[in-house]
C-alpha cells in the first residue's frame, strides 16, 4: 500500500481547493505523508496561462499556512498524515541563479524538479505540437528534453524529477513511436544515468491515467531503464483538486512492483527516507 503522495497542489496555483481542504482529503484516505508541492512562481518573461491567481504574490502566504500544519502535525499524538513542503521547481537554465534563490528562500522538505519548459516552448501547450511540426523535429524535442533532464538532475537543486516523460502529453503516438528507435537510448540513458549517479528519485505519477492515453508517467520503457540502474521512486497523484489525492495508488503500486520495486522514498529536510509498499 502505498502511503506517501508528494505532488499535490492548491487553490495558490491552478489546484480547486485551499491547503486545509487537501489536508483533510489525505486524511481521508489514510495517507500517513501529505507532500504540499506548489508550482514555483515564474521569473520575469515566462507565464502560465492556467494560473488562476499571483502565484508570486501568494505563494509566502501558503507557504506560512503549509509549514505551520507541518509544525501541528509533527506534534506527537498529531491526527492525520505527516505534512511536508515541497516544491515543484519549473527548470528553467537560463534563470539558475532565480532557482537558486527560490529553493533556499523556504525550509523545502524536498524539491520535484519539472520540465514544463523546453528552450523556452512551453511543452504543454497544445498548439506547440500541431500538426505543421513533423515527426523529426518531435523526435528532436524529446531527445533534448531528455538530455535537458540530465542537467537539472546533475545540477543538485532538485531531489524528484517529476512525471518524467511529461513531453509525451501533446504526442503520446509519436513519444511511444521515438521509444521505440534507436536514437532514443543514448538520451534517456544520459537522464537514467544522471539520476542513478545522483541518487535522485524519479517519480512515478497518477496523473497520466487520469489523461485519454491511461498511462503514468514515466512509460514502461523508462520505468525499465531505471528500475535497472537502481534509480530510487516516489510517488505523486498531482493532484489539483481533492478528489485525485492519492489516486488511483492501488494501480500506481502494482505498476511499479511489475517492474520489482518494492519501496519507495519521501524527503524530510532533504533527507531521503524509505518506505516499503
Amino acid at each position: 500500500m502505498i502511503t506517501a503522495d508528494m505532488h499535490n497542489h492548491t487553490l495558490a496555483s491552478h489546484g480547486t481547493a485551499d491547503v486545509a481542504a487537501m489536508a483533510a482529503q489525505a486524511k481521508a484516505a489514510g495517507l500517513a505523508w501529505f507532500g504540499f508541492s506548489e508550482h514555483s512562481p515564474l521569473p520575469g518573461g515566462f507565464s502560465c496561462a492556467l494560473y488562476t491567481g499571483d502565484l508570486a504574490a501568494g505563494f509566502p502566504r501558503y507557504a506560512a499556512e503549509v509549514l505551520k500544519l507541518r509544525e501541528k502535525s509533527a506534534q506527537p499524538g498529531a491526527d492525520g498524515p505527516r505534512i511536508l513542503l515541497g516544491l515543484e521547481l519549473d527548470w528553467l537554465p537560463s534563470r539558475l541563479g532565480y532557482m537558486r534563490e527560490l529553493v533556499a528562500a523556504w525550509p523545502f522538505d524536498y524539491v520535484l524538479g519539472s520540465l514544463h519548459y523546453l528552450d523556452g516552448m512551453s511543452v504543454g501547450a497544445i498548439a506547440n505540437w500541431g500538426p505543421e511540426v513533423p515527426r523529426e523535429e518531435r523526435f528532436a524535442r524529446f531527445a533534448a528534453y531528455f538530455y535537458e533532464m540530465a542537467s537539472m538532475v546533475k545540477s543538485g537543486l532538485v531531489d524528484v524529477a517529476s512525471h518524467p516523460d511529461f513531453i509525451k502529453l501533446r504526442a503520446v503516438d509519436d513519444f511511444h513511436a521515438w521509444l521505440g528507435a534507436a536514437e532514443s537510448r543514448a538520451p534517456l540513458e544520459a537522464a537514467v544515468s544522471a539520476l542513478s549517479e545522483s541518487g535522485t528519485a524519479m517519480e512515478v505519477s497518477a496523473a497520466g491515467l487520469r489523461l485519454d492515453f491511461a498511462e503514468p508517467y514515466p512509460a514502461p520503457a523508462i520505468m525499465r531503464l531505471a528500475a535497472g540502474a537502481g534509480v530510487d521512486i516516489c510517488f505523486g497523484s498531482d493532484a489539483h483538486r481533492p478528489a485525485d489525492v492519492g489516486r488511483p495508488f492501488d494501480r500506481l503500486a502494482s505498476y511499479a512492483r511489475s517492474f520489482g520495486y518494492a519501496e519507495s522514498v519521501i524527503f524530510i529536510n532533504r533527507q531521503k527516507r524509505r518506505l516499503a509498499f
